[in-house]
């Protein structure tokens, strides 16, 4: 598939989507945001690749939607718009593979829910994350749901309400990024870290993420036996047995590709 607005690569069972609309601050239109779901699920489909990392091009990871883009819409036009700016909170979190946001820069409203949406995420000391709609009369709902799964009711009122930024450390000890580092070890950082998960085994990591994606919605008991199903299921794989001969044999484990 062709696209103008991300870049899409593969590196060693890793793929990268690229944001590439630098002179804009990566901010979302409907050809951005139809090309980001597309990458996304295509990244998916793709059997050679195991983690999906999300970067930018430019200073500035995304500033969120254009807001000229609210202009001139009846209301059934503002909800196919908005529906679309929200997709990738759907596709990410039904995707099998983990996808891990390399931030930096500003990561702000619809680019900060990008971030929250992610799986995980690595973060430059330098950057601010922020849901900061409300600072043009408008409201973060979308990056509110993923933002809602990482922090509490408190701070997801102050952030979505107050519409202030945080710092990538701010955001490291709410549990929204998953490291900071410095600006210059950002890439290799990410990297790292997407290396880490594509050395394990893929089915064990697509089960794992679907099976705790699904328990969010499921009391606490029910989850419980809910992911021991999950559980069962995997230790009669290939991979799993694989997983085992290889440790008890103290030799690295030769995944099949899915």
């Amino acid at each position: 598939m062709s696209y103008t607005n991300v870049i899409v690569e593969k590196q060693d069972h890793i793929g990268l989507i690229t944001l590439n609309k630098p002179a804009e601050m990566n901010l979302f239109d409907v050809p951005f945001a139809r090309e980001l779901n597309d990458a996304l699920v295509e990244m998916d489909k793709d059997p050679e690749v195991r983690v999906v990392i999300i970067q930018a091009a430019g200073k500035h990871f995304s500033t969120g939607i254009a807001v000229a883009e609210f202009k001139n819409k009846t209301n059934k036009e503002h909800r196919e718009f908005i529906r679309l700016m929200d997709e990738h909170n759907h596709t990410i979190a039904r995707m099998k593979k983990p996808v891990i946001a390399s931030v930096k820069g500003y990561a702000l409203a619809n680019g900060a829910g990008l971030v929250f949406a992610c799986d995980l995420a690595v973060a430059a000391e330098d950057a601010k994350i922020g849901t900061t709609a409300i600072n043009v009369g408008l409201i973060c709902t979308g990056p509110a749901v993923p933002l809602a799964r990482s922090v509490g009711r408190k701070k997801l009122l102050e952030m979505v309400l107050t519409g202030d930024m945080i710092s990538a450390t701010e955001a490291e000890r709410l549990g929204i990024v998953n490291k900071v580092v410095p600006p210059d070890q950002l890439e290799q950082a990410t990297m790292e870290m997407a290396g880490k998960l594509a050395a394990k085994s893929p089915l064990a990591l697509q089960i794992g993420k679907t099976a705790l994606y699904a328990m969010q919605d499921v009391p606490y008991h029910q989850s419980i036996d809910f992911l021991s199903e999950f559980f069962a299921a995997l230790c009669s794989t290939e991979d799993a047995e694989e997983g085992v001969r290889a440790f008890l044999e103290k030799r690295k484990p030769e995944w099949k590709e899915r």
